[in-house]
């Protein structure tokens, strides 16, 4: 058995447009709902959800036999989190706050087997669909997804370093950090946050780095792919969720004909 394509790499590196949605709640059952609404791709992520490695192996179980490529967020920038995602059998990771070509090289190492980089081997994995993929370490490099999160000023400023360094699929930017690290907590469409981002992902795209964010807004997620962004997640499951939830109650409240107190 031969190790499976990763549409989603070989798609950004071709410049293909990818839509794509955050996944947080953290349950198979709900991932699967996600799963076949026909997305390019998909963040599980565990940075800021109560997910585990149970949960995300339940959670890329339900993308398992659908179109989208599952990526998983691990909480930070480390080797032994980034190993164990991969042999979950992850398709690439979205790896958050990296601020300096130093950290890219860590991140990119941690997926990677000697002498190329530190991953240990195991071979046995889901991954390997346990021993069955005879090609796995051989290959695996090519078809991973190594995407790093730039989310500060610091790290764009750095941003077409960060991205030349060898083995970076993406850069992703995160627009909430970068608002709270240039003075706009919660803020995350100020005019200022893009004024940031946008060069830098202009920059990035001549230099033909695909480069990528997540926003709450599906036009405007539209408005960067046409603009040269390769791949952007248009929505939050939960806050799709909660979104949905309160305009019901608010639709049938309406049409009340006695008010709800």
């Amino acid at each position: 058995m031969k190790i499976a394509r990763n549409t989603f790499t070989h798609a950004i590196a071709a410049g293909e447009k990818q839509i794509g949605i955050w996944v947080t709640l953290a349950d198979g059952h709900a991932a699967e709902v996600v799963a076949h609404a026909g997305f390019d791709w998909a963040v599980v992520d565990m940075e800021h959800t109560p997910g585990d490695y149970q949960n995300v192996l339940s959670q890329l179980q339900a993308f398992s036999g659908t179109a989208t490529t599952a990526l998983v967020r691990p909480e930070w920038n480390d080797t032994v989190a980034i190993k164990r995602i991969l042999d979950l059998g992850a398709e690439g990771l979205v790896i958050p706050m990296i601020q300096s070509v130093q950290e890219a090289q860590k991140a990119v190492a941690a997926t990677r087997y000697p002498p190329h980089g530190v991953r240990g081997v195991s071979g046995a994995t889901r991954a390997t669909k346990f021993g069955r993929v005879t090609d796995y370490v051989q290959n695996v490099s090519r078809e991973t997804t190594v995407i790093l999160q730039l989310e500060t000023a610091q790290a764009i400023s750095q941003a077409a370093e960060i991205g030349a360094v060898v083995g970076v699929s993406g850069i992703f930017f995160g627009p909430a950090d970068i608002a709270a690290d240039i003075g706009h907590l919660g803020n995350t469409m100020h005019p200022d946050v893009w004024a940031l981002i946008r060069p830098a992902a202009q920059k990035l795209i001549a230099m033909g780095v695909p480069v990528g964010t997540l926003v709450l807004d599906p036009d405007f997620a539209a408005e960067l792919l046409n603009e040269g962004f390769t791949f952007v997640a248009g929505g939050i499951d939960a806050a799709l969720l909660a979104r949905a939830s309160d305009s019901m109650i608010a639709k049938v409240k309406a049409n009340l004909k006695a008010p709800v107190k």
